[in-house]
């Protein structure tokens, strides 16, 4: 099930992702290095099936459709289950099988709990969570649960055609 969260209600800049190892990028990202950029987030998880079958692959076809010096995709591995099974190596093969070449972030397990902290500083509600920011990095999509391609490539066209 898909639910929306109305941009006038997040914060107009999401904080710094709390990042501890990027995976497919030479460099740690930062969000306000990608401003004048869209930039498109998908906090997935590998076991999560939704994000395995739906959401990793819309992920892929984003990239693969929009120029990558206007559209940035950055994937979230964001863990609050199976903690033993989602090691590093069990990621690298998961992103290895599915051809998944956009950086990656693997969100610091939080302190007090099964939620990382970036999880919880975004107040996502699970996965897969999507996430645009506009040019000048404010967020103007959140949602949980799986958007339809032909609604997200709209949004992001919308959002790209805007001054």
């Amino acid at each position: 099930m898909q639910r929306d969260t109305p941009a006038g209600r997040l914060p107009a800049h999401p904080s710094e992702p709390e990042i501890s190892l990027w995976l497919n990028t030479p460099a740690p990202i930062r969000l306000p290095d990608l401003e004048g950029r869209l930039v498109m987030i998908l906090a997935f998880q590998m076991f999560c099936t939704g994000c395995a079958r739906e959401a990793v692959p819309q992920m892929m076809r984003v990239r693969q459709t929009f120029p990558e010096d206007r559209v940035a995709v950055i994937g979230l591995h964001t863990v609050f289950e199976h903690h033993a099974a989602n090691t590093v190596e069990a990621l690298t093969a998961f992103l290895h099988e599915n051809r998944v070449t956009v950086p990656v972030g693997i969100d610091a397990p939080g302190p007090r709990g099964p939620l990382p902290l970036t999880m919880a500083a975004w107040n996502l509600q699970g996965t897969p969570s999507l996430i645009l920011l506009d040019r000048a990095g404010r967020v103007r999509r959140k949602t949980f649960g799986h958007v339809d391609d032909l609604r997200l490539g709209a949004e992001i066209a919308w959002l790209l055609a805007e001054d």
